[in-house]
């Protein structure tokens, strides 16, 4: 759903998709070829979030702030199932895992990965290509070029997704029973080792 707050309207991209059951709600920008999963909420009440082209928010991830801050999740940003980023901007194709949490005013260079569960301090500044990991996070090494191809290659999925979702997504009532014919995926999502052999 998509909510306006003391006259600020969210503005979306017609390339984007936002899922029926995510939340965005007021001075929120998302750019194009973005993915918002559902039971994500994005809340622009208190100030401005930017959604640069090619980010994915997924299920169930809360992005906000304090009052009167505003940030910037750039280009090809991966936020992964259930991450909460408060008050935090993130670097160009960085990678947060899943259920990690960002406070406010930490910066997450780009290319960066944020493994999940980890949790990074408020004013933490993250050198870009970092790989992070633990509660407080740290620095454990640097991101190599290895590492932020299978990155990329994950977002590049995220990032056909709002298509898909247009061209394909509708709410239906359940089958009774399990086709016979019923088809694999196999065919249409390969997996990431076949992903990388090319």
């Amino acid at each position: 759903m998509i909510y306006s707050f003391k006259g600020f309207i969210p503005v979306v991209h017609e390339s984007s998709f936002v899922h029926p059951l995510a939340a965005v709600t007021g001075n929120v920008i998302i750019g194009k070829n973005c993915y918002i999963g559902p039971g994500a909420a994005i809340r622009g009440d208190w100030g401005q979030i930017i959604l640069e082209d090619g980010v994915n928010v997924q299920e169930n991830c809360t992005v906000h702030m304090f009052p009167g801050k505003s940030i910037t999740l750039k280009e090809s940003a991966h936020v992964g199932h259930g991450a909460i980023i408060h008050g935090a901007n993130l670097g160009r194709n960085c990678l947060i895992g899943m259920n990690a949490v960002i406070m406010d005013d930490a910066k997450i260079g780009d290319e960066s990965i944020v493994g999940a569960m980890a949790f990074v301090k408020a004013e933490t500044i993250i050198p870009k290509r970092s790989l992070v990991v633990g509660n407080p996070a740290k620095v454990i090494k640097q991101v190599s070029d290895e590492m932020i191809a299978w990155k990329t290659k994950g977002t590049e999925l995220y990032q056909q997704l709002p298509t898909d979702c247009h061209e394909s997504l509708k709410e239906v009532e359940p089958l009774r029973e399990v086709p016979k014919d019923l088809p694999t995926q196999e065919e249409a999502y390969k997996t990431l080792r076949e992903t990388f052999k090319k």
